[in-house]
């Protein structure tokens, strides 16, 4: 992609983002993987990728500048720019990202949940963590998988941290409605994995990194 990322310099960095990610099924065939940026290289900010029934894969991105990254990374038909708004209060979620309304909630966490809880931060982002995690994580969540090949010559880390069930689910695209929760089948085509079958809102590092180039530490 063009352009020079955050903290960038004659050597390529590694790229870290904390936060949360919300992947989901509906019952007309979308399939939704909202991601929740606390902290990264952009600040704080919210995206959107979206599956239709029909295979069209699409990003929703608040900024020029986070679409060009995240289309350096994963695979779109089609990048929209649009202001990506999400309001979290107790257990709901509330988004709103251009013509996608989007309100879900969670639940409480099981025994995988907890287990993760129990990884500490500093652990999860080191991507040796995520290489050991990743065999584990293809047995007990199939299409899921925490380390791989993303386009552009980077490769990804994924280290999970805590994991909880979604429940009630509503969502319209451009004023029609998707339907009720579904399971996320069949699996997005975004990058090397997808996210559990199950729809699951996973508290998640991720680190992105160029293969041309030395890692810079943690942006």
């Amino acid at each position: 992609m063009g352009g020079r990322i955050p903290g960038g310099g004659a050597r390529r960095p590694r790229w870290r983002f904390h936060g949360w990610i919300a992947g989901m099924g509906t019952s007309s065939g979308t399939r939704i993987v909202l991601g929740h940026w606390e902290r990264s290289p952009f600040g704080a900010f919210s995206d959107v990728m979206l599956e239709q029934g029909d295979g069209e894969r699409v990003l929703f991105a608040p900024t020029q500048e986070t679409a060009e990254f995240i289309r350096g990374t994963y695979l779109f038909d089609t990048v929209r720019v649009v202001p990506v708004e999400v309001c979290v209060a107790g257990p709901s979620w509330t988004v709103a990202a251009g013509p996608l309304d989007l309100r879900f909630s969670i639940r409480p966490r099981g025994f995988l949940g907890r287990l993760l809880r129990a990884v500490p931060g500093p652990l999860a982002g080191r991507p040796v963590w995520s290489a050991l995690t990743d065999r584990p994580a293809r047995l007990l969540l199939p299409g899921v998988r925490t380390r791989g090949s993303a386009v552009a010559g980077r490769r990804e880390w994924y280290g999970a941290r805590d994991l909880l069930p979604i429940g009630a689910l509503r969502a319209s695209l451009d004023g029609t409605d998707l339907g009720g929760p579904a399971p996320v089948e069949p699996p997005v085509r975004f990058g090397f994995g997808s996210v559990p079958r199950a729809p699951a809102l996973t508290r998640v590092t991720t680190t992105v990194a160029a293969v041309d180039g030395m890692p810079r530490g943690d942006r």
